[in-house]
């Protein structure tokens, strides 16, 4: 098949970004994720099903099938923007790595345009779908988001050794690699989990940046617009002095990582 055609579910387009990787970005949002984290601001991307969504007393149906071309007639609308600021595209969702055929295609699609690559995964696949990706992919941007297996499966759906062995491998193979970690209290925004994770980043080949995003409410909305619950609606965000004494702990933890406060 000419990857061109090949097809994928979408949930939504973002263009003109500034925090998804460097310079002026388009963000294609992919439906369906294995993960099933708590706190997920776009909870409407962890099914690939689709969905009906109501907000603000309207209701639309999430998802839609797409092929490369059409999404990549969106992506070409901004060409300049990219060559102007270093720009590019990144991969978002849901799971980029849950739809291998349509995320390489489109990476590949990318790449005959000589645009920039980027993706934001939890890398909770198998190995062989992240060696089909790598070579596509010139930034992973990389959840680690705790390191004690069990805690991560009681607040994201599944264990972590899967992750962190892709972690490994990633950080040896991938042009370049950021890790980030989604800080939310009650799950890891202590000083000792971050520096566990810290600690783990500064292992890892080549990777340079740990990001430390903190944890906010601004798709709670959503919860009750597809009918389900969220289970964090009493957790209050960290405060800046709070995510500062944890970017301390990880600069302790892993002098040689750079630890900054929030995305790109």
């Amino acid at each position: 098949m000419n990857i061109y055609e090949q097809q994928g579910r979408i949930f939504d387009i973002q263009r003109y970004s500034i925090h998804d990787g460097p310079g002026i970005r388009t963000i294609v949002f992919l439906k369906g994720c294995y993960l099933h984290c708590r706190w997920c601001c776009n909870p409407e991307s962890q099914e690939y099903k689709f969905q009906e969504l109501t907000q603000g007393g309207k209701t639309r149906t999430v998802g839609r099938d797409v092929t490369v071309a059409e999404v990549m007639d969106e992506i070409l609308k901004d060409a300049v923007y990219y060559s102007r600021s270093g720009g590019g595209v990144t991969l978002s969702g849901g799971e980029c790595m849950a739809q291998p055929e349509f995320s390489e295609a489109l990476l590949r699609a990318v790449h005959e345009y000589g645009f920039s690559t980027a993706v934001e995964t939890t890398a909770f696949a198998s190995r062989e779908v992240v060696e089909r990706l790598l070579p596509h992919i010139d930034l992973f941007m990389m959840d680690i988001k705790h390191m004690d297996s069990q805690k991560h499966e009681a607040f994201c759906g599944k264990p972590n050794e899967q992750i962190l062995e892709n972690a490994k491998f990633i950080a040896e193979n991938a042009k370049e690699m950021i890790v980030r970690v989604p800080t939310v209290p009650t799950f890891n925004a202590t000083e000792e989990e971050i520096a566990a994770i810290a600690r783990f980043t500064a292992t890892l080949p080549r990777v340079k940046e740990l990001h430390l995003l903190p944890y906010h409410r601004l798709g709670q909305d959503k919860y009750a617009g597809l009918g389900r619950e969220y289970t964090l609606a009493h957790i209050l965000p960290p405060t800046g002095e709070e995510m500062e004494r944890l970017a301390a702990a990880a600069r302790a933890a892993a002098p040689t990582l750079h630890v900054h406060i929030g995305g790109n």
